[in-house]
């Protein structure tokens, strides 16, 4: 059967496989009139919560600043009190009420996450968007509170135990979404699942960085597949290559080299927006996106994990957290009794 390609998905499709074109700004000006983007409306986020993980600086605070303009609570949740409380503060002048809640969370302790989810669960009665934002990049090999490898610990470990002490909020609040802001950088890594803390090599931060962004993808589908069920939506976003100040002082040389291709904050969380207030998505829950279209999970031969390696992660995952599985198996051949939460 011949299938046949629209020219609007063949220019998005050329974009995407040059990489440059598709990561740049040259993404976004091309497919902003090619797919009519519009967007979103100026109440969409009225009466709804969102919760930021990170909101203090680059994309995060861009996100920040966008839900709070769409009218909604955006509790922010970061390291800093006193970062914290001027953001807040900043936001409340801007639009003369106070609905942005701080809640002090590093995400690199266990028992700071569960803290802030306790801290969450007792002040809010809705999440409808969870953004898991915060990331950080180490130059040496470091250890958590809890002995595990700072950047897997923040960007894998403690984000999963952010979502699975939210989720008796999220499973009551209709429609509600997660979503993970990643990095096209996962792309270039595969990831070891026996050594998912970088200790066997010489520690590099950037590709611990970049794996575990890898991991986080992975888990955001197997989160979808197995909460699915529950109403949730979970998926994952890159912003492509954005303007940020952790770009800048990650990668000083690729952000010089690239200047003026680089992404606006705003053109960066142009798709989180879309996802954040679109009430339906034309791709399943734990798709990978960049600018409002699923794209692909892998782009390098050896590094696409299979089914049974996703499940693996999960399993290691839900070990590190400390935590009780959140959800079953949701394989076809389990029994349907069987598929419940734990």
């Amino acid at each position: 059967m011949r299938v046949s390609i629209s020219p609007r998905a063949l220019v998005d499709d050329l974009l995407e496989v040059s990489i440059i074109a598709s990561f740049s700004r040259i993404g976004p000006s091309v497919r902003r009139p090619l797919f009519r983007w519009s967007p979103p409306p100026a109440d969409a986020l009225v009466g709804r919560t969102v919760l930021v993980t990170g909101p203090t600086s680059g994309l995060g605070r861009q996100a920040a600043q966008e839900l709070a303009a769409l009218g909604a609570r955006v509790v922010l949740v970061g390291r800093d009190r006193e970062r914290l409380s001027a953001l807040a503060d900043s936001l409340s002048a801007r639009h003369r009420v106070s609905r942005f809640p701080i809640v002090v969370a590093d995400m690199t302790s266990l028992a700071s996450v569960r803290s802030a989810t306790e801290e969450v669960i007792a002040t809010e009665s809705r999440l409808d968007v969870l953004i898991d934002n915060a990331g950080a990049i180490f130059r040496e090999r470091e250890t958590s509170p809890d002995g595990i490898e700072a950047t897997f610990a923040t960007l894998v470990v403690g984000p999963f135990s952010l979502v699975r002490g939210l989720l008796p909020l999220l499973e009551r609040t209709p429609g509600a979404r997660v979503i993970a802001v990643t990095s096209g950088g996962q792309y270039a890594q595969s990831l070891d699942l026996d050594d998912l803390q970088s200790s066997s090599d010489p520690y590099d931060g950037t590709r611990a960085y970049a794996r575990s962004k890898r991991a986080q993808v992975t888990l955001m589908r197997e989160w979808a597949r197995r909460l699915g069920p529950a109403g949730i939506r979970f998926d994952s976003m890159h912003p492509g290559w954005t303007r940020t100040p952790g770009l800048a002082e990650a990668l000083p040389e690729f952000a010089h080299a690239m200047g003026p291709l680089l992404r606006s904050p705003r053109e960066g969380t142009d798709t989180l927006m879309w996802l954040a207030t679109t009430p339906t998505h034309p791709a399943p829950a734990g798709s990978l996106w960049l600018d409002r279209r699923p794209r692909p999970f892998d782009r390098l031969p050896g590094t696409r994990l299979t089914a049974t390696d996703r499940r693996r992660l999960w399993d290691l995952v839900v070990r590190l957290s400390g935590l009780s599985d959140p959800g079953v198996d949701q394989r076809p051949d389990l029994p349907r009794h069987s598929r419940r939460h734990r």
